[in-house]
C-alpha cells in the first residue's frame, strides 16, 4: 500500500430510490416469513414516478398484502406529500409474483428443522439440502475499527443514518427522504486510516432552504458528531488516531436538490450491492442480498462469509482477512473456500492454520447455515438499509464473534 492512498466509500439513505426497493423486497421477504419461515422467496422491486412495480417468484404458505407492504414502507420513510414527489397514500403498486420453479425447489425444500430433531436428522438435512443456486461469495473484516469494517463505508453509513434521523426528528427543518454520503480517506503505508480528506452529502430538501445554512446545519449536527464518535472508536479499537479537523466538505455541489426519490431516478433492487457490504475495500460475488430467503446462498453464504472473517480478526489471527466461498446449485458442500489475510496474519501463525482452523469451526454447507445463524426469522428489513455487517443498532447474528475462542484453540491445538 502508498503512503498517501486514498479510499472512498459512500452510502445512501433509506429516501433513495434503490434503497426504497430494497427495502420494500425484505419487508415482503419478513411478512411472508412471519407466517411460514420455510418460505422461499425471490422478490424484486422497481420504482418509477409514482409508481411500483414487484414482481419475482416465490413458494409460500403465507398471504402477503403487497400494496399494504409497500404502503407501509414507504410511509415509514417519508414519503407522505405529492409535494416532495410521492404520497404513501395514492402512489401505484403493481404486483407479478409467481411460484418458484420445481426444479430449483426440489433441491432446496428440506431446510426447515424441527427444534426436537436429534443429531443424526439434522446431519442429513445439512447434507441434503443443496444450494439455491450456483455461485461465489465474500465475506471481510478488519481490525481498523470497533466494529471490524473498513473504516471508509463504517463513516459514510453512519453519515447517511444520521441524516435521516435528523430528518425525521426535525433537528434540522427542511429535509427530504432522498440523499447520498461519501467520504474519502487517507491510508498510511501501514494499512490503517490515517485522515479523513473530503466528506460529501447529497440531500434532498425544500425549494427556501438555503445552501450556506444547510451547509453549517448538517457539519453541526450531522458531521462532526458522526466523525468524532466513529473516529474515537476507531482509536480505541486500533490504537491509530485518524485526522478529522481539516477535510473539505461539499454539500449539494451542483445547488439545489428539491426534486428526489423516484421522481427524479427510477430505483429497482440489487443496485447498491457495494453499498451494502463493505464499500469497495473487499471483493465481491456479485448477487445481491434484498428480497432472497436464506435458501439463496448470494445472501445466506455472504453473512455467513463475514462471520467467518469477523471472528478469524476478533481471535487475533490476522489484522485482515477475506473469505471466499463458492457453491453449486443443489449441492450442499461448497465447492471451494478461500482464504486470504493479506500477509496480515499474527507472528508464528501460518496461512495454513487459519485456512485448517476455519474449516473445522465452521460448517458452511447452506443448512448448516441457516440453522446457526437463525435466518429463517423476518430480520431483513432492518438489513436492507445502512448496511449488512458493521451495525451497532441492531444486533445480527452473523456479527457475533462467539467463534473467535475455538479459532484460537484450533490454530493452537
Amino acid at each position: 500500500m502508498t503512503e498517501l492512498q486514498l479510499l472512498t466509500a459512500e452510502a445512501v439513505t433509506e429516501g433513495h430510490p434503490d434503497k426504497i426497493c430494497d427495502q420494500i423486497s425484505d419487508a415482503i421477504l419478513d411478512d411472508m416469513l412471519r407466517s411460514d419461515p420455510n418460505s422461499h422467496v425471490a422478490v424484486e422491486t422497481c420504482a418509477a414516478t409514482g409508481t411500483f412495480f414487484v414482481f419475482g417468484e416465490v413458494n409460500t404458505q403465507a398471504y402477503t398484502d403487497i400494496q399494504a407492504v409497500v404502503r407501509s414502507v414507504l410511509r415509514r420513510i417519508g414519503y407522505d406529500s405529492s409535494e416532495i414527489g410521492l404520497d404513501y397514500r395514492s402512489c401505484g403498486v403493481v404486483s407479478s409474483i409467481g411460484q418458484q420453479s420445481a426444479e430449483i425447489e426440489q433441491g432446496v425444500d428440506r431446510v426447515h428443522r424441527h427444534a426436537d430433531m436429534t443429531d443424526a436428522e439434522k446431519e442429513e438435512l445439512y447434507a441434503t439440502t443443496g444450494a439455491g443456486d450456483q455461485g461465489v461469495v465474500f465475506g471481510y473484516a478488519s481490525d481498523e475499527t470497533d466494529v471490524l469494517m473498513p473504516f471508509p463505508i463504517t463513516v459514510a453509513q453512519r453519515l447517511a443514518q444520521r441524516l435521516a434521523e435528523v430528518r425525521k426528528k426535525h433537528i434540522v427543518p427542511g429535509l427530504r427522504p432522498d440523499g447520498k454520503t461519501q467520504v474519502s480517506v487517507e491510508y498510511g503505508d501501514d494499512g490503517y486510516p490515517r485522515a479523513i480528506r473530503t466528506v460529501l452529502i447529497s440531500t434532498q430538501h425544500d425549494p427556501d432552504v438555503e445552501q450556506t445554512w444547510l451547509k453549517a446545519q448538517l457539519r453541526e449536527h450531522v458531521i462532526t458528531p458522526v466523525l468524532q464518535q466513529v473516529c474515537a472508536a476507531a482509536e480505541q479499537a486500533s490504537t491509530h488516531a485518524v485526522e478529522h479537523d481539516s477535510y473539505k466538505l461539499l454539500v449539494n455541489p451542483t445547488g439545489s436538490f428539491v426534486l428526489g426519490g423516484p421522481a427524479a431516478d427510477s430505483g429497482l433492487t440489487g443496485r447498491k450491492i457495494i453499498v451494502d457490504t463493505y464499500g469497495g475495500a473487499a471483493h465481491h460475488g456479485g448477487g445481491a442480498f434484498s428480497g432472497k430467503d436464506a435458501t439463496k446462498v448470494d445472501r445466506s453464504a455472504a453473512y455467513a462469509a463475514r462471520w467467518v472473517a469477523k471472528n478469524v480478526v476478533a481471535a487475533g489471527l490476522a489484522h485482515r482477512c477475506e473469505v471466499q466461498i463458492a457453491y453449486a446449485i443443489g449441492v450442499a458442500e461448497p465447492v471451494a473456500i478461500n482464504i486470504d489475510t493479506f500477509g496480515t496474519q499474527t507472528p508464528g501463525i501460518t496461512h495454513a492454520q487459519i485456512e485448517a482452523a476455519v474449516r473445522e469451526v465452521f460448517d458452511l454447507r447452506p443448512a448448516a447455515i441457516i440453522d446457526e445463524l437463525d435466518l429463517l426469522k423476518p430480520v431483513y428489513e432492518k438489513t436492507s438499509c445502512y448496511g449488512h455487517f458493521g451495525r451497532t443498532d441492531v444486533d445480527f447474528t452473523w456479527e457475533s464473534v462467539s467463534r473467535a475462542e475455538q479459532l484460537r484453540a484450533a490454530v493452537e491445538g
